[in-house]
């Protein structure tokens, strides 16, 4: 374009980038952003790595080592997106989060909250003890819709049908905290004292009993 170009034509150029420039960035993720006062908003751009809440070690979004048996695209949204889901068993709403995962085929890890080191590892992670939670990326969702858990996979890049190889299989769930294991207790090795019997006192024989025979 220059500066012969009509000017109609020069501004259907420029809307036509700038609608590319917003594409760009809607292709980039949303990215849910909770303010010092609580307040959650929505911005193309990432929150200050200040702001950004780890996620739980050894957490994989690719099911651990099955990460190797997913298709090369689901495999790199993946590693760029994990999603780890915090669940109870008697949470029913988690079921739902659930199963929306496992219809569109998102390889996951599973955390589960049964014990009190459980409730206290959320708490420090999302602020508060409601389930389920999610986590895509750095990314915290509280809480299951339907609409806003769809909105985010979408925003990551996740297929939005299964592409999950036959061969696939998830990891199972694991503890929040993990719990190691206590070692017995050794056996005391000190010695019970037995009694020592004292030696038979040594009877002379009678001055009639020439052969000394004891009784």
């Amino acid at each position: 374009m220059n500066i012969f170009t009509p000017p109609h034509l020069r501004m259907a150029a420029l809307g036509l980038v700038l609608g590319l420039v917003s594409v760009s960035a809607l292709a980039q993720g949303v990215y849910r952003i909770v303010g010092p006062d609580g307040r959650v908003s929505y911005s193309d751009q990432p929150p200050p790595a200040a702001n950004a809440r780890p996620v739980a070690s050894g957490s994989s979004g690719a099911g651990g080592g099955a990460s190797a048996q997913l298709p090369f695209e689901l495999r790199q949204v993946a590693s760029r997106y994990p999603v780890v889901l915090y669940t109870s068993p008697e949470c029913a709403p988690c079921n739902s989060g659930r199963n929306l995962l496992n219809a569109r085929g998102i390889p996951y890890s599973e955390k589960t909250i049964t014990t009190f080191e459980d409730a206290e590892a959320l708490k420090r992670l999302s602020g508060q003890s409601s389930l389920p939670f999610v986590t895509i990326g750095s990314q915290q969702i509280k809480g299951y819709s339907d609409g806003e858990w769809t909105q985010f996979l979408d925003a990551a890049g996740y297929p939005k049908q299964s592409a999950l190889p036959s061969a696939y299989r998830r990891a199972a769930p694991t503890p929040l905290v993990a719990v190691a294991p206590v070692a017995a207790p050794a056996p005391a090795t000190t010695a019970q004292t037995q009694p020592v019997e004292a030696p038979a006192p040594s009877v002379a024989p009678p001055v009639t009993n020439p052969a000394g025979i004891r009784f």
